[in-house]
């Protein structure tokens, strides 16, 4: 008896060392190899190779503050979580030092330290939300900025974490955020790394607008590409060194000598951006007399835009999901402004899946037309932005009265159906001067003519007000691109002008990021109610039970095992 018990002691301790020795065995292997397992069923926690790419090469350090720290809701505990997911697993294949903090602005800070902080982060733009939260005492209300400070080599920018969207539910509005960040983190990233930024230019020279009316925008753009504001005045190289070109809202015609060199930019690859008001209307006007003409003025544009697939029409859209204006609905000397709906402010909520508008929140447009898609080979065309199927189309010349706002408008006259404001074209364009102009021309080198351009692509906008910022005069200071003065909102305009570029210049590669979805796994809180004694009994008896008798049948293998059978 007792030589079994030594001999089984031996065995024992044998299979002690090979499993300890195995164990070492396997880490000292694992150390020269790296991988990591996604179990989820969309993947959400496997990288991009773009984005793997660009930790690998990253050369410098990236330290991150994250301003989400603290007792939240489920859905901000869930975003919390997620965000510390994200940030492991670029520190996991992130060849630098990449370290982050989690900060919560309410530890241990007097109430002026805190207002600093809160104007600080505020002034960096982070925007803050209001969150609900129950603590013992009940349920009080806290402003957070949820939102991040990304360091890199001296450099620092903005990583908006959590990302309010206008009618859609605070627990949709998690999940969006939540989908969105590895692109909005990788971004952050890749825009302090860029050494060298492609180059844009935003014409001149046909009334469009100026530097102070677009300086919103020129700042945002500015942390992506160098930016020049460009006179063609018919020089032939003058665009040469220019990855894509803006047009901002001419308010005069285009010559055919600019015309063409425009169009030589683009066959020869480049892309472009048009924001292009049809219709002319003067709003000292209406603000002054209370009505106004919308009048077509001919920019040289249409044939241009026609031959690449696309026309803006000569009218005006009134749409019911729209911006409000301030209306005196009082007497003479007696005045009482209240807001109503302002029908030619269409505002633009995203409902397509492309990466230039998904999850993005309302954009606002000014007397915007419609455009229609021409029949072009081999061009591919995507609506990007349309109205509400409430829409009523007004032919120009229009007339425009303050007292709509005033009205009730009639329901069949707003039953257009969604009218595109926005479209993308994509492929290989043909030029507007294909066969039109002397053989001297389009077979000089020095000018290089091409009937037919390479791969490209472009975005048509039927507004240029999407693209102008409000100015404060006092101080001679843009207000943000697609602030609302009157509804003290400011509205996604910049997001989108920004997504459109990053399209334009750097393709779908980091974009396609915005396009994954994370799936929203909501309780059924009709069966939660209905159903929550059962579960929560299952929940406590089940492992008991389950450890009773996986003890029970230990028990038993133990005494079959070591009874004595003598």
């Amino acid at each position: 008896m007792v030589k079994m018990a030594s001999k089984q002691k031996r065995k024992d301790i044998v299979n002690l060392v090979v499993v300890v020795a195995t164990v070492i065995m396997i880490n000292f292997i694992g150390s020269y190899f790296f991988g990591r397992f996604d179990l989820t069923s969309e993947k959400r926690y496997t990288l991009n190779r773009k984005t793997i790419d660009l930790l690998k090469n990253l050369d410098g350090s990236v330290y991150i503050k994250i301003y989400l720290e603290g007792d939240f809701n489920p859905s901000f505990t869930r975003l919390q979580n997620e965000t510390k997911e994200i940030l492991d697993e670029f520190r996991a294949y992130s060849k630098k030092d990449f370290n982050y903090e989690f900060i919560n602005i309410y530890e241990e800070k007097n109430k002026t330290e805190l207002e600093n902080l809160q104007r600080d982060l505020y002034q960096k733009g982070i925007v803050p939300t209001e969150l609900n939260i129950k603590s013992e005492s009940g349920n009080k209300s806290q402003v957070i900025f949820p939102g991040a400070i990304v360091s890199f080599n001296g450099r620092e920018t903005v990583w908006q974490i959590f990302k309010q969207q206008v009618g859609v539910p605070p627990d949709a509005c998690v999940n969006n955020s939540v989908s969105g960040l590895e692109y909005e983190l990788t971004n952050a990233i890749r825009k302090l790394q860029r050494a060298t930024k492609p180059r844009i230019a935003f014409i001149q020279g046909h009334g469009e607008l100026d530097t102070l009316q677009t300086g919103d925008i020129y700042a945002a753009l500015s942390e992506y590409y160098d930016i020049d504001y460009v006179a063609i005045n018919h020089q032939l190289k003058v665009l040469k060194p220019y990855r894509a070109i803006i047009v901002a809202q001419p308010d005069s015609a285009f010559d055919e000598k600019d015309k063409f060199i425009v169009d030589q930019f683009i066959m020869k690859g480049g892309r472009a951006l048009f924001c292009i008001d049809q219709i002319y209307t003067n709003n000292d006007t209406l603000k002054a007399k209370g009505y106004t003409l919308g009048i077509g003025l001919t920019k040289n544009l249409d044939d241009l835009l026609f031959t690449y697939g696309a026309r803006i029409n000569n009218d005006l859209l009134n749409d019911y999901t729209c911006t409000s204006i301030p209306i005196n609905r009082g007497f003479k000397g007696a005045p009482d402004f209240q807001m109503a709906p302002w029908y030619y402010n269409p505002l633009a909520l995203p409902s397509l899946d492309h990466p230039i508008v998904k999850n993005l929140d309302l954009i606002k447009f000014e007397f915007a037309s419609s455009i229609d898609t021409i029949s072009a080979k081999n061009i591919k065309k995507t609506i990007l932005l349309s109205t509400s199927k409430n829409t009523r189309i007004q032919n120009s010349p229009a007339r425009i009265s303050l007292a709509m706002a005033m009205m009730k408008p009639k329901d069949e006259l707003f039953k257009k159906g969604p009218q595109p404001l926005a479209v993308m074209l994509e492929g290989n364009f043909n030029s507007l001067y294909q066969n039109r102009i002397p053989i001297s021309i389009s077979s000089d080198s020095a000018i290089g003519f091409v009937d037919k351009s390479s791969p490209t692509a472009m975005i048509i906008i039927s507004d240029g007000d999407v693209i102008r910022n409000d100015i404060q005069f006092a101080t001679l200071t843009p207000f943000p691109l697609g602030y609302d003065k009157y509804m003290k909102k400011t509205f996604a305009n910049k997001t989108f002008i920004l997504n459109c570029m990053n399209y334009l210049c750097d393709g779908s590669e980091f974009l396609n990021l915005r396009s994954r979805d994370i799936q929203l796994r909501t309780l059924d809180r009709k069966k939660l109610k209905n159903e929550s004694g059962k579960w929560k009994a299952i929940n406590v008896v089940v492992p008991i039970v389950s450890v009773m008798a996986l003890g029970f049948v230990l028990i038993r293998l133990r005494k079959r095992k070591y009874t004595s059978k003598y």
